[in-house]
C-alpha cells in the first residue's frame, strides 16, 4: 500500500503525519521520521482490519499575504 506523509521539522526532530490515515511519527532526521512512520503504519495495520482511507491528498502551495492595519 501506498500512502502520503507530510515531513516537518520540529526543533530537533522532524515529524512524519500519513495524510490518508490519523498516523503520525518522528525521528532525529528526514529519513528516520519516514522510517518510523512506515514502522507505525504496519503496526497499526497489522492490528486492526484496514480502516477506510481517504482519497490521496493533493499537495498543493498556498500563499498568504498578511495584512498590515494602518496605524
Amino acid at each position: 500500500m501506498r500512502f502520503t506523509a507530510a515531513v516537518t521539522r520540529e526543533g530537533r526532530f522532524y515529524g512524519a503525519q500519513c495524510l490518508e490515515l490519523e498516523v503520525a511519527s518522528q525521528g532525529e532526521t528526514f529519513e528516520a521520521a519516514l522510517a518510523n512512520l512506515r514502522e507505525a503504519l504496519e503496526l497499526c495495520l497489522e492490528d486492526e482490519p484496514m480502516p477506510a482511507v481517504k482519497e490521496p491528498a493533493i499537495i498543493a502551495p498556498v500563499e498568504v499575504v498578511p495584512h498590515h492595519s494602518a496605524a
